[in-house]
């Protein structure tokens, strides 16, 4: 069996929140993420060099949508999600401190057996965020 052809990295990932406007103020506002798109079901926010956030509104996005180029299949998820920010390693002293001036807790603070440290917090949807900095992974080493 031929191998896979390869995979260029992760373009997207996605979020959902029940209060869009929330989600904003937070991504937008707390986090200083740019919005790309902005619409009924679905914010876009620039998270990097090639990399998107995708806050859907928990409840919309079950039925397929039908575009001018093609449908894009129906998708959800129940409860919390989870995904990670990059973050240099001498950034997480400064992530500590404007989380806490901001009142937003950190949930938990885990020292990888690589090296890495990464802060897990809340949005306000109840989605666990995650600031990670190298080397968390083999692949990921700043």
């Amino acid at each position: 069996m031929a191998n896979a052809p390869p995979i260029a990295g992760i373009l997207e990932t996605a979020v959902y929140v029940d209060d869009m406007e929330k989600a904003h103020a937070f991504y937008g506002g707390v986090l200083g993420l740019t919005r790309m798109v902005e619409g009924d079901r679905l914010y876009a926010y620039d998270a990097g060099p090639g990399e998107t956030l995708l806050v859907f509104r928990r409840g919309r996005t079950g039925d397929d949508v039908e575009t001018p180029g093609g449908i894009v299949p129906g998708h959800h998820s129940e409860g919390p999600s989870h995904f990670a920010f990059k973050i240099a390693a001498d950034q997480l002293d400064p992530w500590r401190e404007y989380l806490k001036a901001r009142k937003i807790a950190i949930i938990s603070e885990v020292d990888w057996p690589a090296g890495g440290t990464s802060l897990y917090f809340r949005d306000p949807g109840g989605n666990v965020l995650e600031l990670a900095a190298p080397p968390l992974w083999p692949n990921f080493t700043g």
